[in-house]
Parts: structure tokens; C-alpha cells; sequence
């Protein structure tokens, strides 16, 4: 179990990830060695861990996509070690209802999303079907989550420092010396200066102004996140929903500033809205669904999942109780079987009925 100092050192985390001790101990009333043992402790036990990952404008244009998949029975946990492994999915989940999982990933283009689903993904042993959505717009997604267990005194003290969750501000796209830095930091976010220094062969001044332009641009995402049995809100269910197109993106934005809300995004389907929020209680379900609706009538929910096991979470795995095991690094998604299947049916597609591909004889 957390105590209350606990929730006090990872809201301000999710705050400032990268403050130093002194400050972190100084918003909190106590010393850098209290605060620094008690992380110490968290993440060793996986109750609570912190994740980097460059914003979406300051990488290439990317495609998200969540797709549901259906499993053969039995094979479902044997589908879901496989699917974890990919560097391009970000989320998996175990879910109730009319899909065994739920997998959030994210693609370079249609193209490679097309080769995923029908080369890999489709080739699985143990998947029976799957089905796409691509995301449009996402209007909210986890980091930008809070606790909120501090005062407005402690999260001004805090504000100087604050990165986590920054609205985009501009910038250039992340590439070369600035892309290996975020792929070193992204092992441990709070490593220091001089460690990412002789992790990348530039010199710690040169990365201190690096992760400050960074921070500066909102180039990062940072997130702070604790087991979900523990948080409090160890609930997730996610509900997907239709609203008039015409409306959906400010039926997004104030959806999306709702407290049990972690993602709001629009969707490329006939149910143009996709919601997941973090509650009490199963209990919850239903009462914040009908609050939801009396708020937003326009808000038709067509259906709905609870997250069983959250299996991967912004490219950590977790347990089934939602503690952190390991990472797997997040990056673009590589398959030479997918692609050299998906050159033999463009030959295929190439060559008339009846005649032999080119280069072969009769």
C-alpha cells in the first residue's frame, strides 16, 4: 500500500519528473534523502515508474491507430507476449466484452499500418480478426493525468520546472544528436546531466542546453505513473461513443477536461469518439456513464470495455495488478517478413491471369 507521502512524491512527479531532490523536498516539507529513498523504493517495487517519448509535433507525421483483436480460445495470453514485444505499440490491454485486447500503436503512414494488420498482425497464431480505427485528432492522453494531491502553494513552487504534460508550443523535429539523447534518457528520465554525457559523447553542458531547448519547445512527454490498484482509481474502462461530426471537436476539448478522463480521441469510424477514464469502482461504471450522457446529450455510447489487465502502458509492461516490470523501447516498427510478403502479393497483383510473374518462365 502507498501512504500519503506517496501520492504527495509522484503528483509532484507528474508535475516537475526531472526536478532535482532539493526541490522536489523543498515543495514537500521534507529533505532530498527522505524523497529520494522513497522513490528509490517505489519504482523498485513497480508501484510507480516515469516514461519519455517525443511529442507528436516534434516527429515525423505518424499515424495512431487502435486496434481491436479477437483470439482463438486459449491463445490469448500466447497473442498478447508477442504483440507487447513490438517497439510501435504503446498500450495493450486485456479487455471485457466484444474484443479479448485492445492495442493503441502508432505508424509512419496508412501504408505501414496496412502491412501490420495484414501481414503481422493477421498472421498471428491464435488471432481470429481484428478491426482498425485510426485516430484524427487525440484531444487528451495520460500524462497530462494528475493525482492531484498538492496545494496551489506546493505546485507553484514546482511550476518553474514543470514539463509533464505541456501544451505544444512549436519547434523543429527531432533528429540526430537530439534523437539519441531521447533515446538515452527515455532508459531512466531522471538520470543526471553528466550520465546522459558519457551515455551519448556530447559534454554535460551541451546536454543540459539540449533538454532545456527541448523543454522549452515541449518536444518531450513526460509521465509519471503509479500502479493503477494503488492510484485510487483503479478502474478503466473505455467507451466508445458517437457525437455529431460537426460538434465533436468541442464535445472533445470539454470532455476532455473532466477528472476521470485519461484519453479523449477522435476516431476515423462510425463511432466517432473514443473516451477512457480511470474510476473508484466497477460501482462507478454505470452512474459516470449516465452523469456523462445528462452532461452532453449529444453523447451517444454504443459500447463499452473494462480493462482487465492493463498489459503495456506508454511502452512499459506491467502485471495484472498494474505494477511496472520492464520497459520496451518505443520506436517505429521494422518486419522484413511483412514487407517481403507484402512485395510477393504486389508481384502477384502485378501479373495478369494466366501469366507467369516477370523473370520466370512458363
Amino acid at each position: 500500500m502507498l501512504d500519503e507521502l506517496d501520492y504527495l512524491l509522484v503528483t509532484a512527479l507528474q508535475i516537475a519528473p526531472r526536478a532535482d531532490w532539493q526541490t522536489i523536498g523543498d515543495a514537500l516539507g521534507l529533505d532530498a534523502s527522505t524523497v529520494s529513498r522513497r522513490w528509490a523504493r517505489l519504482t523498485r517495487a513497480g508501484h510507480a515508474w516515469i516514461s519519455v517519448h517525443p511529442a507528436a509535433h516534434a516527429h515525423a507525421p505518424s499515424v495512431v491507430a487502435f486496434i481491436e483483436v479477437d483470439c482463438v480460445a486459449g491463445r490469448l495470453h500466447e497473442v498478447a507476449a508477442q504483440i507487447a514485444e513490438e517497439p510501435h505499440v504503446f498500450n495493450l490491454e486485456h479487455v471485457s466484452g466484444g474484443r479479448d485486447l485492445l492495442v493503441t500503436a502508432v505508424f509512419s503512414d496508412q501504408a505501414e499500418l496496412a502491412r501490420y494488420v495484414g501481414f503481422r498482425l493477421g498472421a498471428l497464431d491464435g488471432v481470429a480478426a481484428s478491426r482498425t480505427q485510426v485516430a484524427t485528432t487525440l484531444h487528451t492522453e495520460g500524462s497530462r493525468w494528475r493525482l492531484d494531491r498538492l496545494t496551489e502553494e506546493q505546485r507553484r513552487r514546482l511550476a518553474p520546472t514543470a514539463t509533464a504534460g505541456a501544451r505544444p508550443r512549436g519547434g523543429a523535429l527531432l533528429q540526430g544528436r537530439d534523437l539519441e539523447l531521447v533515446q538515452a534518457l527515455s532508459d531512466d528520465p531522471r538520470q543526471s546531466a553528466a550520465r546522459l554525457a558519457e551515455r551519448t559523447g556530447l559534454s554535460p553542458t551541451t546536454v543540459r542546453r539540449r533538454l532545456d531547448r527541448l523543454d522549452a519547445e515541449h518536444a518531450l512527454v513526460y509521465r509519471c505513473e503509479v500502479a493503477r490498484t494503488l492510484s485510487g482509481w483503479p478502474v478503466s474502462v473505455s467507451l466508445w461513443a458517437a457525437v455529431p461530426q460537426s460538434r465533436a471537436p468541442q464535445l472533445a476539448e470539454r470532455i476532455s477536461g473532466l477528472r476521470e478522463i485519461r484519453l479523449c480521441a477522435s476516431l476515423s469510424g462510425p463511432h466517432n469518439l473514443l473516451l477512457a477514464a480511470w474510476l473508484r469502482s466497477v460501482d462507478d461504471i454505470a452512474p459516470f456513464e449516465s452523469r456523462l450522457t445528462e452532461r452532453f446529450p449529444e453523447l451517444d455510447v454504443a459500447d463499452r470495455a473494462l480493462t482487465l489487465w492493463p498489459m503495456k502502458l506508454g511502452g512499459h509492461l506491467l502485471d495484472p495488478k498494474g505494477r511496472h516490470l520492464r520497459a520496451v523501447t518505443l520506436g517505429p516498427w521494422h518486419d522484413p517478413h511483412s514487407e517481403a510478403a507484402e512485395a510477393a502479393l504486389l508481384d502477384r497483383l502485378r501479373t495478369p491471369p494466366g501469366r507467369p510473374p516477370a523473370g520466370r518462365n512458363p
